[in-house]
């Protein structure tokens, strides 16, 4: 699988005691190339349905924000060194998110890139995004992207009508994405994404067909279809949840057309040749965000800025580590300690299975047997069967992935797997 992405690879073998009941079995260490994460919590406005660590702050805290993210970048191989973890210079992926990252003045984004080169060693066909509001790209700022070798961009447009992007606090109209969208590619840059989101107050599905008609008439590569998260953690789910109407809460859609608007979507795409090859996203043959695959596969990341997450491999052999930035900026910016999770074998296991299962191609039995051991897998062979049985799990000799229906469950599908875990 790892030769198959184009990874660097060195191989180191040492000898792993498995926790608790898990077996003494040798763990190869793969070290590769790194992705870089750099969150930029700034907003023109708060979007009610967003549940991330961003806001609308004032336009005098970027300067320090930008000077603190770019010191914690400077000392990543120390950060690195004090958790433990293997550090490896060389990068293959950068992705800059929010927020809005192009909210920043143009000297400001170009001084992350300038620290992110003097400190890391980045491979020439480096995948580097950076996450756009429509009508954020002046020319000054599109410039900027290009000096600093951007080469994917993504747009969170959510809706192609205005009536509903305006609901939910997005400032562009539909015109503007196309606008955007049509400069990028006469600057060169056509590797773009287009976020969607299903179940947006005031959507119908006549709605939204329209809105994916006009993504796939403008010719991206890339699409990210999301369903709207009803929780306690946006303004808008917590009315929601509540049966309130502000936010046009009372205008959302019902879990019911939700779920077939997202349908609808992986049928569309699919027959457009927009392939899906992970739950919420949708690429073009060699298309697929490289950076997002390091997630999802368990590959090695740095995070930078306020909420930003990590994943190393231990130093040590022993799995690996995760850890993490506070998630308030007045936190982040006092230098308040990061979180930090070390990974055992047994979570190790879950997070391939259920990071794995969001993949299309869905978790390779070999694999995973050669890693933990034929024991681990039996532990929740009688779990599979019965998620197999309910139309939720596909299970060959090979592989094991999510239907289309467990797709639509997948939290459901992931939790079962989990509490039924039982180390061998």
């Amino acid at each position: 699988m790892f030769g198959a992405l184009g990874f660097n690879l060195q191989v180191v073998v040492t000898w792993v005691l498995k926790p608790d009941a898990w077996r003494l079995k040798p763990e190869i260490i793969i070290q590769m190339p790194l992705g870089l994460y750099i969150s930029v919590p700034f907003c023109r406005s708060k979007c009610t349905y967003c549940n991330f660590a961003s806001d609308v702050f004032s336009r005098t805290l970027f300067e320090k924000y930008v000077t603190r993210v770019s010191d914690e970048i400077s000392s990543a191989e120390q950060t690195s060194e004090q958790m433990g973890g293997l550090f490896e210079r060389t990068v293959d992926s950068i992705y800059v998110g929010g927020g809005t990252p192009t909210l920043l003045d143009v000297t400001q984004l170009e001084r992350v890139f300038v620290t992110i080169r003097q400190t890391f060693d980045v491979q020439p066909d480096a995948e580097i995004t950076v996450e756009c509001a429509p009508g954020t790209i002046s020319d000054e700022m599109l410039a900027a992207l290009l000096r600093c070798w951007v080469n994917r961009v993504s747009l969170g447009v959510q809706s192609f009508v205005d009536r509903e992007a305006a609901s939910v606090a997005r400032l562009h109209t539909r015109n503007l994405v196309l606008a955007d969208i049509q400069r990028l590619r006469a600057a060169g840059i056509s590797n773009i994404n287009v976020d969607l989101i299903a179940g947006l107050p005031h959507q119908n599905r006549s709605s939204w067909e329209h809105s994916l008609n006009e993504l796939l008439a403008t010719g991206v590569p890339h699409a990210s279809v999301y369903m709207l998260e009803v929780d306690e953690d946006s303004r808008l789910g917590r009315e929601v949840l509540a049966g309130g109407t502000k936010y046009h809460a009372h205008f959302v859609p019902d879990e019911d057309l939700t779920a077939d608007m997202y349908e609808i979507a992986c049928e569309r795409m699919n027959a457009a040749g927009i392939k899906q090859y992970e739950i919420s996203n949708f690429a073009r043959e060699r298309f697929e965000s490289k950076h997002n695959l390091k997630y999802w596969t368990r590959q090695p990341y740095l995070g930078f800025g306020v909420d930003a997450h990590s994943m190393l491999l231990l130093r040590s052999g022993r799995s690996a580590i995760r850890f993490s930035n506070p998630d308030s900026l007045e936190r982040y910016l006092c230098a308040a300690p990061k979180s930090c999770m070390p990974i055992s074998a047994e979570q190790a296991f879950e997070e391939t299975f259920f990071l794995g299962l969001r993949l299309n191609r869905g978790v390779d039995v070999k694999r995973v047997v050669e890693q933990f051991g034929a024991e681990t897998m039996r532990s929740i062979s009688r779990i599979i069967e019965e998620l197999v049985r309910a139309g939720l799990l596909e299970h060959s000799s090979q592989k094991i992935r999510l239907t289309n229906r467990g797709r639509l469950l997948s939290n459901e599908v992931f939790a079962r797997l989990i509490a039924n875990l039982v180390p061998a």
